[in-house]
């Protein structure tokens, strides 16, 4: 019989010495003095060591928060809001250009896409149509998954800007996915809340809906442009004419409306100069350093919320627990009430035997 083929040694027999080795772990103060030296790469992996669910990411991503916290709250933070199609990437991009060639500094966008139901990833894509940004040295832009949240915001963005204003980012955008939910999430993490609105989107009603109209600081309708322009004017008195059936705000100054186009850069400077007179304006009379503590004493009761449940939930025998008590509900032998009030009964109780 034949004894076969002698075996062949590698194709490339420099292979072996060229396989790649596995980066050693980073510690964190290599996060910390990265993000501090201002190193997108770095910055980019604390972000995602953020966003992880991993209670070993967590543990350190808290840790590097925390060093970075005194090198935070010298940006400017504003939220961007408005209904899909409203053009808010495209906006966005427009802003930001403008406001570096402007002012210059470094921009920071954090755009919460709406996760897909599947996967729970982003399914939007918004990167892709900042097109200009996404080129700009001193631009970094975050897509990241809302995963369900309130408000269309990411858990952990209020965390990620902290590490963007160390990472010397002295100008942040927050784009929600404006889904029309509340959008009080982003309301509490920023210094100015911008409302984009469209024409022909029934904006006589869109100007009544309180919960949206009372925290924005500014309105803006897009795509006043072309055949549009008119019609954009009158939506912005239609809107304006709402705003004054509001009180007036915490912040002492009243919401302006103004027109503008993001596709052709229409009107962007006006924009930008109503953003910047509002920023001077609060920092002179005291609000803007209010409504920055507010936010802190929001975001600490946000933390404890957060904290309880995920103490609750991992406690032991509360996951057999809390399938009998379900089993219950559904059966319509025990209301919701009874079924809640039951589990904390069972947690107190392995908080007293030491459990909990």
């Amino acid at each position: 019989m034949n004894g076969g083929v002698e075996s062949l040694g590698s194709v490339n027999p420099y292979l072996s010495s060229m396989r790649r080795k596995r980066p050693a772990a980073l510690t964190v103060n290599d996060y910390v003095e990265g993000i501090l030296r201002g190193d997108v790469t770095m910055l980019s992996r604390a972000v995602t060591l953020v966003e992880s669910m991993l209670p070993e990411h967590q543990v350190i991503a808290q840790e590097v928060v925390e060093r970075c916290l005194p090198h935070s709250g010298k940006s400017v933070r504003i939220g961007i809001t408005g209904v899909p199609g409203a053009g808010k990437s495209t906006s966005i991009d427009a802003f930001g250009m403008h406001v570096l060639e402007r002012c210059g500094g470094k921009l920071a966008v954090l755009a919460v896409d709406p996760s897909s139901e599947r996967s729970k990833g982003s399914i939007l894509g918004d990167k892709t149509r900042m097109e200009r940004l996404s080129l700009h040295h001193d631009a970094f832009i975050r897509p990241s998954a809302s995963s369900g949240s309130l408000g269309g915001v990411a858990r952990k963005t209020r965390e990620t800007i902290v590490l963007c204003e160390a990472a010397g980012y002295d100008k942040v955008f927050v784009e929600t996915v404006g889904v029309g939910q509340s959008e009080t999430a982003v309301y509490s993490m920023v210094d100015f809340f911008l409302l984009i609105q469209i024409t022909g989107a029934g904006d006589e009603l869109q100007g009544i809906k309180r919960g949206i109209m009372e925290m924005a600081d500014g309105v803006v309708i897009n795509k006043a442009d072309g055949d549009n322009i008119d019609e954009a004017r009158r939506s912005a008195v239609h809107l304006r004419n709402a705003l004054h059936l509001f009180p007036m705000p915490a912040s002492g100054i009243r919401p302006q409306v103004l027109t503008y186009s993001g596709f052709y850069d229409l009107g962007i400077k006006e924009v930008w100069d109503m953003i910047f007179d509002y920023i001077a304006k609060v920092k002179e009379n005291g609000a803007f350093d209010e409504r920055r503590n507010s936010q802190s004493r929001y975001w600490m009761h946000e933390a404890i919320d957060e904290q309880l449940r995920m103490r609750f939930m991992n406690a032991p025998g509360v996951a057999e627990k809390l399938k009998a008590c379900e089993q219950l509900l559904l059966s319509g032998k025990m209301t919701s009430f009874a079924a809640a009030a039951r589990m904390l009964e069972f947690y107190d109780g392995l908080k007293g035997n030491g459990n909990g």
